[in-house]
C-alpha cells in the first residue's frame, strides 16, 4: 500500500513528468524482489510486480477520466482533459523502459541473462520475423502494422474486460523495449572499448543518446497509440460496473471512446510509418558521426 500511495490521479494528471521516477521505482523494486525470491523467473515476475504496483494508480486515474465523459464538456475539450492522463501513462511507461535499460546496463552478463530472459527471446523471434519476410519497405510497413493492430485489440480487450489489463501488456512492453535499448548501450560500449578505448563523457552519452533515440523515434508514437486504445477500452468498462449501461450517458462514453479508438488507429499508422521510413535513416546517420 505503500507504494500505491505515492501518487494521486490529480497529482500524476497535473505533474505526468514526475511519473518517470514513480516508473523507475516500480520496476526497480519489482527488479530487485524478483531477482531475490523469484531469481528462476525473474523475467515474467517483475513485470507482475510492475503491473501491480501500477494497477491502483492507472484504474483511480481511468475512472478519473469516466467521469469527465459525464460531464457537459464538449468532445473537444474532453480530448484535451484524456490528453492529461495519456501524458501520465506514457510517462509511467518511460520510466519503466528507462529502469529496465538502465538494470540491462549495469548488471553483471549473469544476472541480465537470468533476468531478462524472455524479453531477450522475444526480441529475437521479432527481428528474425522482420528479417526472414522482408522484400520491400511497403512489405515491411503492413507487417509492423498488423503485428502493432495485434497488441492495440489485445489492449482494448484487456481494459475492457479487466479495467486496467492493459498496463500488464505495456509493462511488457516497456521491459521489451527497455531490454532493447540496455542491450545496444551495452553493445555499443563493449564495441568502441574494445576497438577504440572510451575516453570521455562525450562517448557514452553519444551510444545512450544513440539507444534512446533509435528506439524513441517510432517507439513513443506506438506505445500512445495503445495507451489512448487502453484508455478507450478502460473507460467503457468501469462504465458498465458503474452500470451507466443503456443511459444517455452511456451513449455519450460510447462517443467518446470511438473517437480515441480512431485516433489510436491514426497513431499507430504513423509510428509504423516512422519505423519503416525514418528510423532507418536515422540510425544510418548516427553511424555516419
Amino acid at each position: 500500500m505503500v507504494i500505491e500511495s505515492l501518487v494521486n490521479p490529480f497529482m500524476a494528471e497535473e505533474h505526468p513528468k514526475r511519473v518517470i521516477i514513480l516508473g523507475f521505482l516500480y520496476s526497480s523494486i519489482a527488479i530487485f524482489l524478483s531477482l531475490w525470491i523469484f531469481a528462476d523467473q525473474a523475467s515474467m515476475v517483475m513485470v507482475f510486480l510492475t503491473t501491480m504496483a501500477a494497477v491502483p494508480l492507472v484504474y483511480n486515474t481511468i475512472k478519473y477520466e469516466e467521469k469527465k465523459d459525464l460531464s457537459a464538456l464538449n468532445e473537444k475539450t474532453l480530448l484535451k482533459e484524456h490528453g492529461k492522463a495519456l501524458s501520465f501513462f506514457l510517462f509511467l511507461f518511460i520510466g519503466i523502459t528507462i529502469s529496465c535499460a538502465f538494470w540491462y546496463s549495469v548488471f553483471p552478463i549473469e544476472t541480465v541473462n537470468k533476468l531478462f530472459k524472455i524479453q531477450v527471446q522475444t526480441i529475437l523471434e521479432i527481428n528474425s520475423g522482420v528479417t526472414g519476410y522482408f522484400t520491400s519497405p511497403i512489405t515491411l510497413f503492413s507487417k509492423i502494422l498488423f503485428n502493432n493492430l495485434k497488441v492495440l485489440i489485445f489492449c482494448i480487450l484487456f481494459s475492457f474486460l479487466y479495467g486496467v489489463g492493459a498496463i500488464f501488456i505495456l509493462t511488457w512492453n516497456a521491459s521489451v523495449i527497455g531490454t532493447a535499448i540496455g542491450n545496444t548501450i551495452r553493445t555499443e560500449i563493449y564495441k568502441v572499448s574494445t576497438f577504440l578505448g572510451l575516453s570521455s563523457v562525450a562517448s557514452y552519452s553519444k551510444i545512450v543518446s544513440f539507444a534512446l533515440f533509435r528506439y524513441a523515434i517510432h517507439g513513443i508514437p506506438e506505445i500512445l497509440a495503445y495507451f489512448v486504445a487502453g484508455l478507450s477500452g478502460g473507460i467503457i468498462s468501469i462504465a458498465v460496473i458503474r452500470h451507466d449501461f443503456g443511459t444517455k450517458s452511456y451513449e455519450k462514453i460510447l462517443m467518446d471512446s470511438s473517437v480515441l479508438l480512431l485516433l489510436s488507429l491514426l497513431i499507430l499508422v504513423f509510428a509504423a510509418f516512422l519505423e519503416v521510413y525514418v528510423t532507418p535513416y536515422f540510425i544510418g546517420f548516427m553511424f555516419a558521426l
